[in-house]
Parts: structure tokens; C-alpha cells; sequence
């Protein structure tokens, strides 16, 4: 569906985006990972042909974007970063306007905005003027237009940006409920939303691809993923420790802390593969009681920050 090779843009001597490599599949529900001013919204522009890349090609639905400019755009909805709007319009006009520059006829155009509006529910605003309208309901109306003519791709910047916590969760349902047979890429800051509606997630800084993976693949990367943590009596603790490390899953085994009584361990995980049923299996064979028995499986935004922290050091400009 969607093809990035090389893709580079440069602002004078600034490079925003340095030979990025990128593909999407239908199916794919894609997270587009990076700091302010990586290249997020840079790449985006260029995908959707509003920026020419300085090299390289991109491919949607395979037609080239530079070459076949109209036949691409017809593939994509767009929802862009704070999307520009008609203020003095309503969501009805405004979406009736679009659907007329996408070429539909008066029946068929009717018949698309009542089902957008009703999937985004926008209904109660649709006839006031978008101005008067909050940044939450603004940005359903950017996201009618982008699910109007209902495309193969979806590239949408921060699509639940200005939304409360129930709004979110409609827009993640939307999103979810089109994925099946559409390569869809979101942009985002909100790691959540990584982690509740994307199938894989890339991490972007500085122009540059850094990371490409599963929420699950990427969280392995830290050194502590799927280790096991326990508190037990410190009396228990240096057999069960001895006993733990005869394990074929069990790479070390940590004191994380302890006192006269109690001690915390943690026993990490070889090639960050799950162990816990090996751990419980043992302590229970062993009959030594614990009051804590735990998985860490790390956080997303803790990966984050570790790939990201190096190449941002520095960075300035607003890509």
C-alpha cells in the first residue's frame, strides 16, 4: 500500500528527513514515533504529496507520488496536524464542499456525510459555524474529510488531539474498525494510543528511522523486559537465588533491595523471553512463600526516551 524508499527532504542546510525507508500493508495500523522537530510531520507532507521530497520515491497503492500526483491523492485521506478548516462554514458545508472536490454527486455526497457524521458523531454541531465550534469537535470535522471518500490509506496527524478521554476512545474504535482493509498511519506523541490501536510502531528522530516493530518487539529491547520480580522472607532468599539460576530461562537474578526480613528480587529474563511460569513453577515446588510475584514487561515510553535521547541532543527547528 504504501512504499518510502530513501526519502530525504532538506530546508537550505537543515536535513528534516534523512533517507527514510518505510513500508505499510493493509491491515497494518502503523504509529509514527518521534520527539518534536524528528521529522513526523515532514515525512507526512511528503506521503501525501503536499512537499516534495529533496530524494528519493514514495509509492502509494503503486502509483508514484511525484509522477502520478492525482491518481495517489484519491487513495489517501489526510488529516493534518491542527487541519485547516473554513471557519465561516458549517461541518455540513464544509464536508458537502469536499465531497464535491472529490467528485461525488448530490445523492451520493448526501449519502456519505450523514454516515461520516453519524461514525464521528457530529451531528448535534453540523449546522453551526466551525468557528464557534471546541478544538475537539474541529478535529472530528478534519477527520470527516479525511474518511469521506473512503480511502485505502489513512495518514492522520494526532488524530484524537484536543479530544476528552471518551472521544479518544470512539476515534481508536473508528480507527480499529477501518484497519482491516486499509494501511493506516498515525502520528503521535500519546503512547497510549500506540499501545491500544497500532499493529507496529516506528520511532523517528533527527530525520532519521531509528527503530520499526511491535509494541511487544520494541518494549524487549529493554534490558529488564519479562523479568521477574519477587519479595519474599530474606531467610528464604540465597537457596531460592542458587535454585532460580539453574533455570534454562534465567539469564541473572538481582537484589533489587533488602533488610533483615524481607528481600526483593529480580530475576531476568534470557533473550527477554517470558519466565514466569518457570518462576512460580519453582517456588511453588519449593514451597516458599512470597508476597510479591510480578512481570516487568517495560513501558513503551521508557524505550522511547532510551532510542530517542542521544540523536535529539541538540535539535532544534520544527520539522
Amino acid at each position: 500500500m504504501i512504499s518510502i524508499r530513501g526519502l530525504t527532504k532538506r530546508f537550505g542546510a537543515f536535513t528534516a528527513v534523512d533517507g527514510i525507508d518505510l513500508s505499510v500493508q493493509s491491515g497494518e495500523v502503523l504509529g509514527f514515533l518521534g520527539p518534536n522537530g524528528a521529522g513526523k510531520s515532514t515525512t507526512m507532507k511528503m506521503v501525501t504529496g503536499f512537499l516534495e521530497p529533496t530524494a528519493g520515491s514514495i509509492s502509494v497503492c503503486g502509483h508514484d507520488v511525484s509522477r502520478e500526483p492525482v491518481a495517489a491523492k484519491k487513495r489517501i485521506g489526510y488529516l493534518p496536524e491542527g487541519a485547516p478548516l473554513y471557519g465561516d462554514m458549517t461541518p455540513a458545508g464544509f464536508l458537502d464542499f469536499v465531497g464535491g472536490i472529490r467528485g461525488f454527486d448530490g445523492a451520493e455526497r448526501k449519502r456519505r456525510i450523514e454516515r461520516v457524521a453519524e461514525k464521528i458523531q457530529l451531528q448535534e454541531v453540523m449546522y453551526q459555524p466551525i468557528d464557534t465550534l471546541s478544538k475537539g469537535f474541529k478535529r472530528r470535522v478534519g477527520l470527516a474529510q479525511a474518511i469521506l471518500h473512503d480511502p485505502e490509506v489513512l495518514i492522520l496527524d494526532e488524530p484524537t488531539d484536543g479530544l476528552d478521554p471518551n472521544q479518544k476512545q470512539q476515534v481508536r474504535e473508528l480507527i480499529a474498525e477501518m484497519s482491516p482493509d486499509r494501511a493506516i498511519v498515525i502520528s503521535t506523541h500519546i503512547l497510549e494510543e500506540v499501545e491500544a490501536i497500532c499493529s507496529r510502531a516506528v520511532i523517528i528522530a533527527r530525520g532519521k528511522l531509528l527503530a520499526d516493530g511491535t509494541a511487544e518487539s520494541l518494549q524487549a529491547r529493554l534490558p529488564y523486559h519479562n523479568a521477574v520480580v519477587m519479595t519474599l522472607d530474606t531467610a528464604n532468599a540465597a537457596g531460592l537465588t542458587e535454585a532460580l539460576k539453574l533455570l534454562s530461562g534465567v539469564a541473572s537474578v538481582d537484589q533489587i533491595s533488602a533488610t533483615d526480613s524481607v528481600t526483593r528480587l529480580r530475576v531476568n529474563a534470557l533473550e527477554a523471553k517470558p519466565i514466569i511460569s518457570e518462576v512460580a513453577d519453582l517456588v511453588k515446588a519449593k514451597n516458599i512463600p512470597v508476597s510479591e510475584l510480578s512481570v516487568e514487561k517495560g513501558r513503551l515510553d521508557d524505550i522511547f526516551r532510551r532510542i530517542t535521547k542521544a540523536q535529539t541532543t541538540g535539535e532544534t527547528g520544527n520539522a
